[in-house]
């Protein structure tokens, strides 16, 4: 269903993944460095001690990759050039997966992520919690969140209260007076996701489902203790940043800023007065994130910029290359850790952060980051996931393997189809029936 064709407007939603046949599942992680399709058949698992969460095996069978165009910080820039690279990856993976798909799991971080938490109560006048009663206290905090100007990518309940006592997992059954929820809510700017899905319908394909970039990489790069005990994952791409906080099993923070590896690589550009790919070569070879004594001695040759043959290269210390570097890396850094402060999930987040995404991969990085963010932290690759061919194991396709996770937890989700919450958006939209409900509760 295309986001136009609602006038209310909501958002295509994934439906159950089955929980006894395999099932084929397809992804698109349009970014500002690459796009990438990934094609990949789900498999019902047995209950294991690893990765406890996930119900099913993934298993990759057909992947493309395209260098990214039109894309810029995150935000469609050029249509045109967006729809032919897209049309590029899912052409190759669909030829290595040999069969061809018709609709996409999209990931989003454009249009100004913003995560909020409301809460809302009904009386239960001390009996016990229904099924019906769950549904009225979701859709009363629900009812909260609605804006004409911004779309919900993701509801979550983090938690409910039965009188006042907090952090209660499952109410249902449990006796009380006051039912209370707290609901973390996800909201993207429509617009940008209306430019994210046109260039998907232009290539031919419909959207199955829109995921928050900070999500999918926290999904693909955390382990279990992470998630249930409280970590951010900040995924660093080419042109955006983006913070997921996890905490009791749920996503309980967004976040994202427009900085990432591409502003390191034209701030290069700009210092050394060299073109775009080369200042990005220079990055990964020469590049560091931290002082070394070594840097001062050690010349390196910078190709000019101009097309004539005899213009000769520059040669300046490493010194220079890694001071450029490491001033917008660290403001970088110190973007995120003021933005987890404000966030006020600084103490959920406590000592542990994964750092994951293509600019991840800079020397000396973690330990820049550990300094700066005054934690722990690691380099999150994608987990669990068979059939990924060796170059793309790494963090930079954390968004692409979180996007194939997804489906295994997005009823977890209040506005996921047939978890009987609210079912998919149509002629009876979820805001028809919302407001009937809200006339039974109150």
């Amino acid at each position: 269903m295309s986001l136009f064709g609602s006038a209310n407007f909501g958002l295509p939603r994934l439906k159950p993944l089955p929980s006894k046949r395999s099932h084929v599942v397809s992804v698109l992680d349009i970014g500002s460095t690459k796009v990438v399709c990934m094609i990949g058949r789900l498999t019902p698992r047995a209950e294991s001690q690893i990765l406890p969460g996930r119900t099913h095996s993934i298993e990759v069978i057909g992947i493309g990759h395209q260098k990214s165009r039109g894309v810029k910080n995150g935000v469609i820039a050029d249509l045109d050039a967006v729809e032919s690279v897209v049309r590029l990856a899912v052409d190759a993976a669909e030829r290595m997966a040999g069969l061809t798909i018709d609709s996409l799991i999209v990931n989003v971080s454009a249009g100004r992520l913003q995560s909020d938490v409301y809460t809302a109560t009904i009386d239960l006048g001390g009996q016990e919690v229904e099924a019906n009663d769950l549904k009225k206290v979701l859709a009363a905090a629900g009812h909260q969140s609605l804006r004409t100007d911004r779309a919900i990518l993701h509801s979550l309940p983090t938690g409910f209260s039965l009188d006042g006592e907090r952090g209660i997992r499952d109410p249902l059954a449990m006796f009380g007076d006051v039912l209370g929820v707290d609901m973390h809510v996800l909201t993207a700017e429509r617009p940008a996701l209306k430019n994210l899905e046109l260039c998907v319908n232009r290539a031919h394909l419909s959207v199955e489902g829109m995921v928050a970039t900070p999500y999918a990489s926290g999904l693909a790069a955390l382990v279990d203790d992470e998630v249930e005990l409280g970590c951010a994952a900040i995924d660093m791409g080419g042109g955006t940043t983006t913070i997921s906080v996890f905490a009791e099993g749920k996503l309980v923070h967004a976040d994202a800023v427009g900085l990432g590896g591409h502003h390191v690589t034209t701030d290069l550009a700009r210092g050394l007065s060299t073109r775009i790919e080369d200042a990005e070569r220079l990055k990964v070879v020469h590049g560091s994130a931290l002082p070394n004594s070594a840097d001062e001695r050690d010349i390196i040759s910078v190709p000019p910029i101009g097309e004539d043959d005899r213009d000769q290269p520059t040669h300046v210390p490493r010194a220079l290359v890694s001071r450029i570097v490491r001033a917008r890396i660290e403001e970088t850094l110190e973007l995120i850790r003021d933005r987890i402060q404000r966030s006020g999930f600084s103490p959920v987040v406590g000592k542990r952060i994964v750092l994951t995404g293509g600019a991840s991969q800079l020397t000396g990085l973690p330990e820049a980051a550990r300094r700066i963010l005054a934690r722990n932290v690691r380099i999150g690759r994608p987990l669990g996931v068979s059939g990924l061919p060796a170059a793309a194991k790494g963090p930079a396709f954390s968004t692409a393997v979180g996007l194939m996770i997804y489906p295994q937890v997005a009823d977890l989700e209040t506005h996921a189809a047939g978890s009987g919450m609210f079912s998919t958006l149509g002629g009876n939209s979820r805001f028809a029936r919302m407001g009937q409900w809200l006339k039974e509760s109150f």
